[in-house]
């Protein structure tokens, strides 16, 4: 049952999500000569040369990467993948007539920025992906001292620069503003709006350390022993997550307790076993 469930709801996310996506690129980006990175942004380009419907162009220039991820990845993604891309083509033939939402191309980056973001981030949470360029940068990181971020990016780089010549470099500009604030909106999908924080925490005054956050956050603790690489003495550790506004607090408690103490802030991009409340994290 639950299995059902978690399936139903990844199935809502990637139809939610394709057509924010469509919605984005059809009634705001696309009027204004405006795209997308990776293999839609490789679409829309195609389309604009060619002067054909958009949704036929998203399902063929996927399809060479998918035969690689199915290869050397795996067939689930790949076909959450292609799941995704098909319903994204036939969002954006649906929307072929519907008229554009605004009349300024400033609106359009930011909403279209938005609704994209929105929209991809909805996927990837949902176990889809709607660019091909991810299945070869998983590949390419596999047998090169590239990372996966880094060949996405010299990859979008090369469709924002073939925007700029088949546009104009003013539309590549405004594509890349948009780019950027959909990058941040995917970023809050996946993560939330509350940012999280892993601390650890080196006091001689750990164990009051601890208490005083349980009692004062109503974040749960966890300590650790350790040995010190200088003094060789067994040292306790505190870990503990709060938000990203607990952070101060968590300082102050620190400082009334054992000014010495060394701290150390890491970003949490998600926590899974039990909800993410108070006393939560144990």
């Amino acid at each position: 049952m639950r299995a059902a469930f978690r399936f139903v709801r990844q199935g809502l996310g990637i139809v939610v999500g394709t057509f924010l996506v469509a919605v984005a690129l059809k009634l705001l980006l696309i009027p204004f000569r405006m795209i997308d990175g990776g293999t839609v942004g490789l679409s829309i380009i195609a389309h604009h040369l060619t002067r054909s419907p958009l949704g036929p162009w998203i399902v063929l220039f996927i399809f060479p990467f998918l035969w690689l991820g199915y290869r050397e990845i795996g067939k689930t993604f790949v076909f959450s993948t292609l799941g995704a891309n098909l319903l994204l083509a036939g969002w954006v033939t649906l929307l072929d007539r519907v008229p554009p939402m605004v009349d300024s191309a400033f609106l359009a980056t930011v909403f279209g920025g938005v609704l994209l973001g929105a929209g991809v981030g909805l996927v990837l949470r949902s176990g889809g992906s709607l660019d091909g360029t991810e299945i070869v940068a998983i590949v390419l990181n596999e047998r090169t001292d590239f990372s996966v971020g880094e060949i996405v990016m010299f990859f979008n780089l090369f469709v924002f620069t073939t925007a700029a010549f088949v546009f104009s470099l003013e539309s590549a500009m405004y594509s890349l503003i948009a780019y950027y604030v959909a990058y941040r909106v995917i970023d809050i999908v996946l993560t939330g709006l509350e940012e999280m924080k892993s601390v650890v925490i080196i006091s001689d005054r750990a164990e009051a350390i601890g208490e005083a956050i349980i009692a004062r956050l109503g974040r749960g603790v966890t300590y650790l022993t350790g040995v010190g690489g200088y003094s060789k003495e067994e040292k306790k550790l505190l870990y503990c997550v709060v938000t990203r506004l607990e952070v101060t607090k968590l300082k102050s408690i620190v400082q009334d307790l054992d000014p010495a103490a060394f701290v150390i802030f890491e970003n949490v991009h998600d926590v899974l076993g039990g909800r993410f409340n108070k006393r939560a994290i144990h």
